[in-house]
């Protein structure tokens, strides 16, 4: 009709402030490459990925009526994770160990990361990364296991202008785990 604007030019406000094409697709690049080390278990250069002070955050999830003002997420409750940079380093030395009998034969991951959303801060070398992810799982010949959830990273520019993931909080969309246990990174 005239002098309405079609659905697809309106801006909805409450969608994230825009960031450049480029950003957009540098960041997006930057998650493919953080998934195939995991999926390649090179654990090393996945750890470089990370600042010193990073914090990641895997949550449980509650179920909880809509009413129920806490949310299905809390910093008060239970975590499967709450590593910091130190913490990662010490669950990878673990997983590659010997005497990590669950890992022998290893899993084999899948990785697939989609729904990218970067939003500026108010730090120009700092952004606010939204994604959603897809972590197939397979070992031996029959076990298998799909997570899935959405990740809000931090990510941060080091002095080199390289991306660095600051903060991570995963949340899975099980509040009951489809697997065995949880040696894996999202």
């Amino acid at each position: 009709m005239p002098g309405q604007r079609s659905a697809v030019n309106r801006r909805d406000e409450t969608m994230p402030a825009a960031s450049s094409s480029d950003l957009l697709a540098e960041v997006s690049a930057f998650l493919a490459f953080e998934a195939r080390l995991l999926d390649e278990e090179r654990y090393d250069e996945w750890l470089a990925l990370f600042t010193d002070d990073a914090r990641y955050w895997v949550p449980g999830v509650e179920n909880r009526a809509r009413r129920d003002a806490a949310g299905p997420v809390s910093e008060d409750h239970m975590a499967y994770f709450d590593d910091s940079l130190a913490d990662l380093r010490r669950r990878v030395t673990r997983l590659m160990s010997s005497t990590a009998w669950a890992e022998d034969p290893p899993t084999r991951h899948l990785h697939l990361i989609s729904n990218i959303e970067v939003e500026t801060t108010a730090h120009p070398q700092e952004f606010q990364v939204r994604s959603v992810f897809v972590n197939f799982r397979g070992q031996g010949e029959s076990d298998q296991a799909t997570l899935y959830g959405s990740r809000l990273d931090l990510v941060r520019r080091d002095g080199d202008s390289n991306l660095r993931i600051a903060r991570r909080k995963v949340t899975l969309r099980h509040n009951v785990l489809p697997a065995k246990n949880i040696n894996t990174f999202f």
